[in-house]
Formats: C-alpha cells, sequence, structure tokens
C-alpha cells in the first residue's frame, strides 16, 4: 500500500510522492469535494492542481466521478489507465457522497491493497480514509452533500487508516485551522485516535514504512 497524504497541496516533500511511483502513467485528479464550489471556482481549482502536478513533471487528468453516478461502467478500467489518484481539499462529505455514488470508494479501497495505485492528496482527501469522519462537521458542512445532491451524508469513512487526520492544525493563515483545532481537541477530549498535521507535512505510506515528515 502506498500513500501520500499532505496537510495542504503537495506539501513540502513532493519528492517523496515521485519516490513512490513505479510507471509512468498519469495522475487521477478527483476534485469532487469540491462540487458544492461554483463551477468557475470549481475549474480553477482543478486548474491548480493540473498546474502544481505538472509542476513535478508529472501528466494530469481530471476523473470528475459524477459522470459514474448513473452507471458505475467503465470507472474499473478508467482508474487501470492512472499512476495516483490525487484527491483534492474541500468538503469532506461531498468527497464521500461522491466516491460512494460512483462506486469508486470500494474501487479505491481495492486498488490499494492490491497496490496497484498510489493515493495521494491533501486535506479532503487524506480525511476520508478514516474509519469515521464524525467530527469534521464541526469545520465542513455536512449538510451540503443534501442540498446539492438531495441525499443525507455518509459518516462512515473509508476505513483505510485506524485513525484519523487532522489537516491545517496550528497552521496561521489557513482558513480553516480555527476549525480544525477544535475537531482535534474533540478527538482529544472524546478519545479517537488521530494525527494532526500542519501545513506542510505529510504522512509517506510505502508497504510497512510510515513516516511523517
Amino acid at each position: 500500500m502506498r500513500l501520500y497524504l499532505s496537510s495542504f497541496r503537495v506539501g513540502d516533500h513532493p519528492e517523496r510522492l515521485l519516490s513512490l511511483l513505479n510507471t509512468d502513467r498519469p495522475v487521477a485528479v478527483i476534485a469532487n469535494a469540491m462540487d458544492d464550489a461554483p463551477e468557475d471556482i470549481r475549474l480553477a481549482g482543478v486548474e491548480r492542481e493540473h498546474t502544481d502536478l505538472r509542476a513535478l513533471g508529472l501528466r494530469t487528468e481530471e476523473v470528475d466521478l459524477r459522470n459514474y453516478f448513473a452507471s458505475h461502467d467503465g470507472l474499473a478500467a478508467e482508474f487501470s489507465r492512472f499512476e495516483v489518484a490525487w484527491l483534492r481539499g474541500g468538503n469532506v462529505f461531498m468527497l464521500r457522497y461522491a466516491l460512494a455514488r460512483s462506486g469508486a470508494d470500494q474501487l479505491l479501497t481495492d486498488l490499494l491493497v492490491r497496490d496497484e495505485l498510489v493515493y495521494a492528496g491533501y486535506s479532503a482527501g487524506p480525511c476520508i480514509l478514516a474509519p469515521s469522519l464524525r467530527g469534521l462537521e464541526l469545520c465542513d458542512h455536512a449538510e451540503a452533500v443534501r442540498e446539492v445532491h438531495g441525499a443525507p451524508p455518509i459518516w462512515d469513512g473509508l476505513g483505510v487508516l485506524d485513525c484519523a487526520i487532522v489537516p491545517h492544525y496550528e497552521s496561521p493563515g489557513h482558513p480553516e485551522t480555527e476549525a480544525l483545532g477544535k475537531v482535534a481537541e474533540l478527538y482529544r477530549s472524546t478519545g479517537v485516535p488521530h494525527r494532526a498535521l500542519h501545513d506542510g507535512e505529510v504522512i509517506v505510506i510505502d508497504g510497512p514504512l510510515t513516516e511523517i515528515i
């Protein structure tokens, strides 16, 4: 299993992301955490991911999971073209819904277990891997899922990690750092295992090796 989990954008150690790659297949940019944003803001966010990742010498394409809401057919073949799934930040509950509705949640989990794909990204991307998303409503608007898709939010995470991730922790200048400080405090007071990351920090998992750098 190979994961590159950043607090914010590519973080301070993009060379470690590159070290996880085995092929020159492109990166799938998944931006569905921004599906509740105005379209022009969403498009600008996607373009920023392309710019940042291409600056590392990577080829990128967006995979919009909304295209697979009506039918999951073709999604497995689509993901087989990529070396990395890069899940950017935004609303974690919007991302969770898109993963479930498209079938990408089970597909990505299976690909990780078989070590056929690198899972990478920041903010909502790592948060989604926890056993539960409870507590993150202190930062992200859970009811946005109902407002946009007419469905209730999903509170279960993917369960790839055995702890929650708290990004942007004590990161002056990030607009969500105060809210996520409250999330971390909630986890501490209720005994929820978690790892808080300052912006710039990254969790790298490469098989049996786990590092926070």
